[in-house]
């Protein structure tokens, strides 16, 4: 059986009415985490109970049965004892059959202090004094269903907690740290409104008699769906109103609804294997969007879908180093590995655009069909294809077979001619690579479920057809010449869009005059920007379209421009025009700037709040006078407590502050760190420490990064953050990540924030001899878990610095003219 860093003192099986025998040999094989027990004699087939003594190790590697540590009110410091069992860590608490296919009940007991509180999946049905110690007290839960051992969880510690019933009778608590009651509301309000919607679309009731919600302070992911016990980071959880910003709540409300997703799809139902992952987190992480438009309407969520999910997916898809989102996983080891932007963010992009395909209806039924036929039992993406077959009667499994199975995703090449009152469009379907036109031997071939509009009704399909073969030619009854025609509605396809230079041209006036809707203006320019990426076109071209975004108003379309124009400024951060791209940025930005200003108006909601704070910062950063006059000026009455900043504007006015400061601004935002009483606070100032840019003081936020100030899951934002502040700090965080790079692949090892770190810190390179730096760094250090991050890094230096080579002077070329004096006629 399974079983990793535990000793076996006894073992004993006794068969249904029978003699108990004593276990003769424990043989651990560590490196495959297991041990055989062997008997004296044959072991007679039937039923028996195997009783194991053992002991265990409450380790601090934020996995299995670990420590997590806390200050109290006071300043003390104590210890929560807690469980991380997924993927492959139940065998660190117990030994057992450690594989998600492998389903059993537990019937749990902890021995605790009196004084803590004692959690685990199920309700307590019976406490009682210990007797070998008063000081203990014994707490013991009711069965749990038949369920996977990574989804098994005990939680030990002191909180406090508020709690609800939902509108079905499930009780539902959240805990927090002691004294922060008032911080779990708004996650019990949210989960209290999503258990009642998720039963009411897969028509399921909620199998348990009650769900905890519990914030734990040392937790390396965002959250983990245990079942009836979900523990989060305390950042992912806890909200006060005072102190928390729009975008933490939103990000609160996106977990809750991811975590609770998952007690249907994952604990009800799970995977067959770990191949099926992306299934599971796929499937939640487009959910948890569903839902939250749900409780929240006036989020705007989809739009930010694409920018936050969507388009991420394709970045990392177009490489030669993806992987299909299935992947075969052999040894444990090889899980960490897929808990990436392919299983979640292509999974929930691929289920996005099937829903489409479907129609609600139908999915929903679907949905419902494979949660009855596999409740408490195990399945694989196969099962749930057949399910909204039957459901739809549409070919699901060998549509999305070329999605799942075959990594990468196609370019969509559209022409077009006008036949007297008809459109005629010309479709060619190619891979999509990173690196340039498609050249490989092979033709990979998606069916591609594709929708077409018209500016006589942008939000509108005119026409859904599912392109199953390399060219298509369609005719567009009734359209004008005047008209303009898009692909991709809804931009819900996951396929990228090339069209030819004239049906381009005539969409620019629709993002110009916003008829375009925001969510087609975001696939427009994102398309753009990433074809100027590959080559494909220049990037002088999307600098233009960028420009005519002057009168946008939806914040995610000003987040994903802001992310594009993030990643040239840091491409040229290599070259000697780099102060051109700012003042690009400062002109792109300031109209924005100016119309919403600093304060809230009466009447604004959550996104004019994000758009502020994303503004703001993209000015400040880029060194817009006024934005850093009155940033400075703001910061001081804050530091002195005239008048405290509010939590939407402390990231841009941080960052701004940074950027353009000294040593006292970093001793005054180490400062603030270290009064800073949330979580949250203390994240927020960690993500920006590193836009400092005197070297002497890059190197003091470096050593911040690793000091006990920093929880250890934090570690990995500040270093990417000096990573990410300037050209100095790229080169620092690199050299810091390989200095110290024992004590940081010991902490992180065998999860997935090694792989995050690797990323954050040597993404921006741009020149070929950085990549083979990188590449003999891990070859003579190697990281398993982030082998193929590690790949994709070097792939990505060397795709940054081929665009820098190719586009660096016709780029430079550009913005000089923009600044030049106007031309005299």
């Amino acid at each position: 059986m399974n079983c990793a860093d535990i000793d076996i003192i006894t073992a004993s099986y006794a068969p249904e009415g029978d003699e108990e025998v004593h276990a003769t040999g424990f043989n651990y094989q560590n490196e495959d985490e297991k041990v055989t027990l062997s008997f004296p004699s044959t072991l007679q087939k039937g039923t028996g109970t195997l009783k194991i003594d053992f002991v265990g190790e409450l380790n601090d590697k934020m996995k299995g049965f670990y420590r997590s540590k806390y200050t109290t009110p006071t300043g003390d410091t104590r210890y929560a004892a807690v469980t991380q069992f997924e993927a492959t860590d139940a065998r660190r608490a117990f030994p057992c059959w450690d594989e998600p296919a492998i389903k059993a009940t537990f019937d749990i007991s902890l021995v605790v202090p009196k004084d803590r509180v004692a959690l685990s999946n199920m309700n307590v049905v019976d406490r009682k004094p210990y007797p070998d110690d008063e000081n203990l007290v014994e707490v013991k839960f009711a069965r749990t269903p038949v369920m996977s051992t990574y989804l098994v969880a005990f939680v030990v510690g002191e909180y406090d907690f508020v709690e609800a019933r939902s509108q079905d009778g499930v009780l539902v608590r959240v805990y927090t740290p002691v004294g922060k009651a008032e911080q779990g509301k708004f996650a019990l309000e949210v989960a209290a409104k999503t258990l009642p919607f998720y039963k009411d679309y897969f028509n399921v009731p909620y199998p348990l008699p009650k769900i905890d919600l519990i914030a734990i302070a040392d937790f390396a992911a965002g959250a983990m769906e245990n079942w009836g016990l979900v523990t989060y980071r305390e950042t992912a959880l806890l909200i006060d109103p005072k102190n928390s910003c729009s975008s933490s709540r939103q990000w609160v409300a996106l977990v809750v609804g991811h975590e609770l997703a998952h007690q249907w799809f994952g604990n009800l139902v799970t995977m067959e294997w770990w191949t099926h992952l992306w299934l599971n987190e796929g499937f939640a992480s487009w959910i948890e969007y569903l839902c939250v438009d749900h409780c929240f309407p006036e989020y705007d969520i989809w739009t930010q879908f694409v920018s936050a999910d969507y388009t991420r997916a394709q970045e990392l898809d177009a490489l030669d180093n993806s992987h299909p989102i299935e992947v075969s996983v052999g040894h444990p080891s090889e899980v960490d590995e897929i808990f990436d932007a392919i299983s979640y963010s292509k999974g929930a992009s691929v289920i996005r655009m099937l829903h489409d395909y479907i129609g609600d209806e139908d999915f929903r039924k679907g949905m419902n069909l494979y949660l009855t036929k596999f409740q408490q039992k195990n399945a694989a993406t196969e099962d749930l294809w057949e399910s909204l077959e039957k459901a739809s009667g549409k070919p699901i499994a060998a549509v999305m077979n070329t999605w799942t199975k075959q990594m990468g995703f196609p370019l969509i090449y559209v022409e077009a001619e006008q036949q007297e009152d008809d459109r005629v469009l010309k479709l060619v379907q190619k891979k999509f690579c990173a690196s340039g036109p498609y050249t490989g031997e092979d033709f990979p071939m998606w069916m591609v479920p594709i929708s077409i509009c018209t500016s006589d009704d942008p939000t509108c399909a005119k026409m859904q057809i599912l392109m199953d073969k390399p060219e298509l030619t369609v005719v567009l009854k009734d359209t004008k010449p005047e008209q303009w025609v898009k692909l991709n509605l809804g931009t819900v396809g996951f396929y990228r869009t090339q069209y030819s230079p004239e049906m381009l041209q005539s969409l620019i006036p629709a993002i110009r005059d916003l008829s375009l809707p925001p969510v087609d203006r975001l696939g427009l320019q994102n398309d753009l920007f990433s074809l100027a990426r590959a080559g494909i076109i220049s990037t002088v071209e999307v600098l233009k379209v960028m420009e005519a975004f002057v009168n946008e108003p939806n914040y995610t379309v000003w987040s994903d421009l802001s992310c594009n124009l993030g990643i040239l400024s840091t491409l040229l951060s290599h070259t000697d025009f780099h102060e051109d791209i700012q003042a690009f940025v400062r002109d792109v930005f300031s109209p924005i700037g100016e119309r919403l200003g600093w304060d809230p108006r009466p009447g604004e909601g959550h996104l004019d709040a994000l758009l502020r704070g994303l503004v703001l910062g993209k000015l400040g950063k880029a060194g817009h006078k006024a934005t850093l006059e009155e940033a400075r000026r703001r910061f001081k009455d804050h530091v002195e407590g005239k008048h405290i900043l509010s939590a939407d504007l402390r990231s841009p006015v941080y960052v701004t502050v940074l950027k353009h400061g000294d040593s006292s601004t970093l001793d005054t935002m180490l400062k603030l760190h270290k009064q800073a009483d949330m979580q949250e606070e203390k994240n927020r100032i960690e993500r920006v420490l590193g836009a400092i840019s005197q070297p002497e003081l890059i190197q003091k936020v470096l050593t911040f990064a690793l000091s006990e100030e920093v929880r250890p899951q934090d570690t990995v934002s500040v270093i990417g953050g000096v990573a990410g502040g300037s050209k100095q700090g790229r080169k620092a965080a690199w050299k810091f990540v390989r200095d110290n790079w024992e004590e940081l692949y010991n902490r992180y090892q065998g999860g997935f924030l090694i792989s995050r770190l690797i990323k954050l810190t040597v993404d921006g390179f741009a020149n070929d001899k950085m990549a083979a730096e990188v590449k003999a760094f891990f070859e003579s250090h190697p990281a398993p878990s982030a082998e193929r991050t590690v790949q994709q890094c070097c792939e990505n230096i060397l795709l940054n610095a081929a665009w820098l080579k190719r586009d660096a002077d016709n780029i430079h070329h550009f913005l000089a003219q923009r600044r030049g004096p106007p031309a005299t006629v």
